[in-house]
């Protein structure tokens, strides 16, 4: 009586805590397309000051890969009134932090400043839209720097390729079978034509989303937007047309090799579909009733029971247009590749097979309110949510009721979608090697 006594307390406590969480905003767009959302957060003398860009590493045409994560670098280089290497510098100066980064999908960037610098954080994003400087000891620069983050992320770091080989296994059509970075040999091929090009394509304010979050006021800030977003011009509309990948209908076998590591790694991997779907908030679960925590199914019987894995892990890479479900393990002493994919095997088939417990259901619901509850709890993460909501899924009020569709999934749901998706007959499974040595 005690356990259900307290265990009905957690919940109405976090009842009351998503009650309170509940994010208010204020969306409009301007002349120019520009799609604008304020949320007003007087906690704190700070604001946070984003726009994402609709463009990433899908968006290139073959022989041109990368060209949005180069974006990424080359749009801190400097504007018509900002010197050259300066942007930095003039955020530090102001008591700000900025970043940015590039998925598939689309480009990020951000400024956290107090508040009483709003005007420049608004001041700096509409320099990069309006005014970026893209000339070719700019592109000559950040190409270096490309080449230097590919060798440090990728090239030289263990595991450093797993996802690329994934995606290059699961996709043949479309552009999610190239990595994000793109391929160097591709970017030192780019022309300065090339550039300018793209950049006239894809970063105009009608293919992005300006989110302020913060210590504001709003009508201030309305008028500051105005001022600073409003001249500039409308770009032409940006059409997709990416190529449907045919179905996975029998395994595929695959072998890559990495030159970084010793131990090799066993990975099972699908094709899943893009993550506005339903399916793929189910696939979430999943993956997280398989492999989060010492306690799931997967780490308790492979690393701890059974002693065949030093790692094991399921996860569901979620994108715009298909995503990728992996669940992977490392092997321990003899254990050979076979034994660790006939081990995961088994688990999913009792996910396809079978409801889960109505105990470890409710243990997956509990964990999707405390991700759902943090991820809103910083004005940073908010305006993340905004932005994202708005621009790839299409409805901006998720960030109130995304909670909503991780309750409504039924154990039935989960062992639905796990017949749907995860079946032997739709998998790739790659070994991944330590590289072999080269033969004299």
């Amino acid at each position: 009586m005690k356990n259900k006594l307290l265990s009905g307390g957690f919940l109405l406590l976090a009842g009351f805590c998503l009650q309170a969480q509940e994010v208010t905003y204020e969306e409009y767009e301007l002349d120019n397309g520009l799609h604008v959302i304020l949320h007003q957060d007087k906690t704190a003398p700070l604001v946070t000051t984003s726009v994402m860009y609709h463009v990433g590493g899908k968006d290139r045409t073959d022989g041109r890969t990368g060209f949005a994560h180069f974006f990424e670098h080359l749009l801190f280089e400097g504007t018509d009134n900002i010197e050259r290497g300066k942007w930095f510098e003039i955020v530090s100066s102001h008591g700000g932090k900025n970043n940015a980064n590039t998925s598939q999908d689309r480009t990020y960037y951000y400024e956290v400043f107090p508040s009483n610098n709003l005007k420049l954080g608004l001041w700096l994003e509409s320099e990069r839209m309006l005014h970026p400087v893209i000339d070719q000891k700019g592109i000559n620069t950040q190409q270096e720097v490309v080449k230097e983050e590919k060798r440090l992320r990728y090239d030289n770091r263990p595991y450093g390729q797993l996802i690329t080989e994934v995606g290059k296994n699961l996709f043949k059509k479309h552009p999610y079978k190239d990595p994000n970075i793109g391929y160097m040999k591709d970017l030192d091929a780019a022309t300065l034509e090339d550039v300018i090009a793209y950049n006239h394509k894809y970063y105009v304010p009608n293919n992005a989303v300006l989110v302020v979050a913060g210590d504001i006021n709003v009508p201030d800030t309305k008028k500051m937007i105005e001022d600073y977003f409003g001249p500039i011009p409308k770009g032409e509309d940006v059409t997709r047309s990416y190529p449907k990948e045919d179905p996975i209908l029998t395994e595929v076998r695959a072998k890559a090799y990495d030159a970084n590591i010793q131990i090799p790694a066993s990975v099972i991997s699908y094709r899943t579909p893009g993550f506005k779907e339903r399916d793929a908030y189910v696939l979430d679960m999943i993956s997280t009733y398989l492999s989060d925590g010492r306690s799931s199914k997967l780490y308790k019987k492979m690393v701890d029971d059974q002693k065949q894995a030093l790692q094991v892990g399921a996860f569901n890479v979620g994108q715009e247009d298909y995503g990728m479900y992996l669940v992977y393990a490392l092997p321990v002493g003899e254990t050979g590749l076979e034994t660790l994919v006939t081990e995961m095997e088994e688990e999913i088939a009792k996910v396809r097979d079978s409801l889960i417990s109505e105990r470890d259901h409710q243990k997956l619901l509990n964990k999707f309110e405390n991700q759902f509850v943090n991820s809103n709890s910083s004005v940073e993460g908010i305006a993340n949510s905004l932005a994202r909501n708005y621009l790839l899924y299409g409805d901006t009020e998720l960030i109130n009721k995304e909670i909503d569709i991780f309750r409504s999934i039924t154990r039935e749901e989960i062992m639905e979608v796990a017949n749907k998706y995860l079946r032997p007959d739709q998998r790739v499974i790659i070994d991944y090697l330590p590289e072999e040595p080269q033969s004299n």
